[in-house]
């Protein structure tokens, strides 16, 4: 019997950064083989912590499933404010599509990935500009969407402990405390880091997915849906039982088949 050949995994820097860092997963190919599709992933951690090789499962799974993978450390608050973690989501998306020929991947048939505040980075690279011409599909688990909503939710009496600190996590990403005396550049990044305030007719399609428990509630997501389906892209909300939250969302093997449909889907050629 023969032995399938492991994934290849490397870690390559795109940017001066000591954050700035991907790991690759990829199979090798024969000569001539088709260009495979591609998936970017944007760990999450409230823009403060995380890190690109808690992915590492999820990326070899889809290798598996014919993917070449980029899993993605990006600078984090505060040492790094907005829009600097957009800014290297972008920059992990170029050299991915730089570097095409190396993986054999197709440049124009990515996705990305991403959970909490990955997530929200991944919401970002799907609307900011012109989202599709960058990906193909976004999918994003727990996805802050809104650090709007989340600073307003996180001073609430009722906010949970995570929600609190994920308020406090706002304040270090923009730099700034986006209350009722902001002033105007500290309200500028706040509307700038908004996915909604980006949503447009170029938008790549979007899956989001929320726990009924989740300490960033589905209300991000439907927001972000609601602007994305007015300006004619598909975008689809899923809430789940349960509190997970993030990665969480993959335990059980309940949402992994979803997400692997989805990305198969956005991702065939021609589509």
């Amino acid at each position: 019997m023969v032995t399938p050949e492991l994934p290849r995994a490397r870690t390559y820097a795109y940017g001066k950064d000591r954050a700035q860092r991907v790991d690759v997963y990829w199979r090798k190919t024969e000569p001539g083989a088709a260009p495979r599709p591609a998936v970017l992933i944007l760990h999450g951690g409230y823009w403060l912590h995380g890190d690109k090789a808690g992915w590492k499962y999820f990326a070899r799974r889809l290798t598996e499933e014919g993917f070449v993978v980029l899993s993605a450390n990006y600078r984090l608050a505060p040492r790094a404010q907005w829009p600097a973690q957009r800014d290297d989501a972008m920059s992990a998306l170029a050299f991915l599509k730089d570097n095409a020929v190396r993986w054999n991947l197709d440049p124009q048939r990515v996705a990305v990935v991403g959970a909490s505040s990955g997530g929200h980075l991944a919401t970002q690279l799907g609307t900011f500009g012109t989202g599709s011409a960058q990906v193909r599909g976004v999918v994003a688990l727990s996805p802050v969407t809104s650090p709007s909503l989340a600073y307003h939710d996180g001073g609430k009496p009722t906010a949970t402990p995570s929600q609190r600190k994920l308020r406090g996590a706002v304040t270090a990403l923009l730099n700034c405390v986006p209350g009722v005396s902001a002033d105007e550049e500290c309200l500028a990044k706040l509307e700038d880091s908004n996915s909604a305030s980006h949503a447009s007719t170029g938008d790549a399609p979007m899956l989001l997915m929320h726990t009924a428990g989740d300490f960033v509630p589905i209300s991000h997501s439907n927001a972000l849906a609601g602007a994305l389906t007015a300006a004619g892209v598909p975008a689809t909300v899923k809430g789940l039982d349960g509190d997970m939250h993030a990665s969480g969302l993959l335990a059980g093997e309940k949402t992994y088949p979803t997400i692997l449909a989805w990305l198969k889907e956005r991702l065939r050629p021609g589509s």
